[in-house]
């Protein structure tokens, strides 16, 4: 089908360091989960707050960035497209999910911090991710002062808290009139 457009933008807290793990190719993956939340209030005039939760794979150099550089608990800013992807479980049955793919040209990831400034994966040449390299925006920092300690990937740790059911709770947000 010829002009038709698959783009999400979401801005949330991670619910889960991000987990580097590399493709058959050599190529770097970068999966997290991403809520995003809403308040508002109903008829009878109670607030109501609700998180949706979204799975995000990231690709190429910018999973490398989400690795070194995001956490837990820290406000992103993606833009990927949406894909849901089908597979047979153990039982035979089929399963299926779907994520926000964070691949290439017109695709970004960029953590932003309490002071407004960013810092944004960079999309290089590599592994067919292509499109032209960015920088950080003028004055922008990649919080955090630089890679991770030691270097090391992140282990995901068995039955891993997701963080708090809202980000606002995180960020001590919950009285901002959005």
């Amino acid at each position: 089908m010829a002009g038709s457009i698959n783009k999400v933008i979401l801005v949330g807290r991670l619910g889960q360091d991000p987990k580097l793990t590399y493709l058959p190719s050599g190529n770097p993956v970068a999966n997290f989960s991403l809520a995003t939340d809403e308040s508002y209030k109903d008829r009878e005039g109670n607030k109501v707050e609700r998180t949706e939760w979204h799975r995000i794979a990231v690709y190429g150099r910018s999973a490398e960035f989400c690795n070194n550089y995001l956490s837990k608990g820290r406000l992103v800013y993606i833009e990927g497209s949406l894909r849901t992807r089908s597979w047979d479980d153990q039982q035979g049955q089929k399963r299926y999910t779907t994520e926000i793919v964070v691949t290439g040209p017109g695709h970004t990831i960029q953590g932003l911090d309490s002071r407004g400034q960013a810092s944004e994966a960079p999309m290089g040449d590599e592994g067919g991710y292509g499109g032209p390299r960015r920088s950080a925006p003028q004055g922008g920092q990649r919080q955090g002062g630089g890679p991770r300690q030691g270097g090391a990937p992140r282990q995901q740790q068995p039955d891993e808290d997701l963080g708090p059911a809202f980000p606002s709770e995180a960020s001590g947000m919950d009285d901002v009139p959005f």
